[in-house]
């Protein structure tokens, strides 16, 4: 029987990995080692998969290092209609704050990108599923605000899972505030670009989301207003695998571009610059003629 017996050398042989060590990717199934996947800006180096960041971290990635400057974080959130589930709303907004660090769904900020002053918003989907409210709402719709006063670029980062229900009526409301705040940036001519990030749904992908000159999304990201099961329920189809992914939006003219995180600086700032070009005040009437007239006054 000693045959079937392991012995206690045996057993202090085995390796013990940390916790933390490995993390399996979401889409490829893969282990891989979790620094090599954090020195690729948390892209997964087999199938490119981008997986979800914090809002800065993502800050980190796509701005001026040490150009960032925090903007409406003294804006806090309330208890407007007394909601309750298996928790008050209050204790919802407490352990979500505890958890992420944030104050609220969204940092928004002045900053720099490649040189070219910029106003960001980036939303973190942990915070309560990234979810808009009041608070979400009010500081999108002040930094479109400074941005349209300063004239100078817009840029969101979406990572949401709609509306928050928490605020009921509320919530809903700050879609057609925050449209009209960046609708006035586009009759003004300065650039909006909105970023969709893995998933991006429901009232924010029904407002500002959708509103940018230019739509940008990170690869294999989920993007829509209902889910899929919702939506295969309701037409009585069955939908493509690739539904509501970035590559399939992209296909049918929803996003203008899909971006790996990598590509990403270098591509804001190229859009960026062409967009402030294009919109440059035209000269004054009259002012051409003149220097016509002036440059046929001078001797050869």
């Amino acid at each position: 029987m000693a045959w079937f017996k392991r012995s206690r050398k045996e057993t202090e042989k085995k390796v013990k990995i940390p916790e933390g060590l490995w993390i399996k990717c979401n889409h490829c199934k893969e282990i891989i080692y979790r620094k090599e996947v954090e020195r690729n800006l948390n892209v997964c180096p087999k199938c490119n998969y981008h997986f979800r960041i914090s809002a800065r971290l993502r800050l980190r990635y796509l701005v001026d290092p040490g150009s960032f400057q925090e903007l409406f974080s003294e804006i806090l959130p309330d208890d407007p209609i007394g909601f309750r589930d298996v928790k008050t709303y209050p204790e919802r907004i407490r352990e979500n704050q505890q958890k992420t660090g944030l104050k609220e769904a969204v940092i928004t900020g002045r900053a720099r990108l490649r040189g070219i002053d910029v106003i960001v918003g980036v939303m973190d989907f942990d915070f309560m599923g990234g979810s808009m409210g009041s608070v979400v709402g009010e500081k999108i719709t002040r930094a479109a605000e400074l941005a349209l006063k300063e004239r100078v670029p817009l840029i969101t980062v979406s990572s949401s899972g709609g509306a928050r229900m928490q605020e009921g009526m509320l919530s809903l409301m700050q879609m057609a505030k925050v449209s009209a705040a960046v609708g006035k940036l586009k009759e003004a001519g300065v650039p909006f670009v909105s970023i969709l990030a893995d998933p991006t749904f429901g009232g924010v992908s029904a407002s500002f989301a959708m509103l940018g000159d230019i739509i940008l999304a990170e690869p294999k990201s989920l993007i829509g207003f209902a889910g899929p099961r919702v939506i295969q329920e309701t037409i009585k189809q069955s939908l493509p695998e690739d539904f509501q992914r970035a590559e399939f939006l992209l296909q049918h003219g929803i996003v203008d571009l899909v971006v790996d995180r990598k590509s990403l600086r270098e591509t804001l700032f190229r859009l960026l610059k062409m967009l402030q070009e294009d919109r440059k005040p035209p000269p004054p009437k009259g002012s051409e003629s003149l220097e016509g007239a002036s440059a046929e006054g001078q001797n050869p």
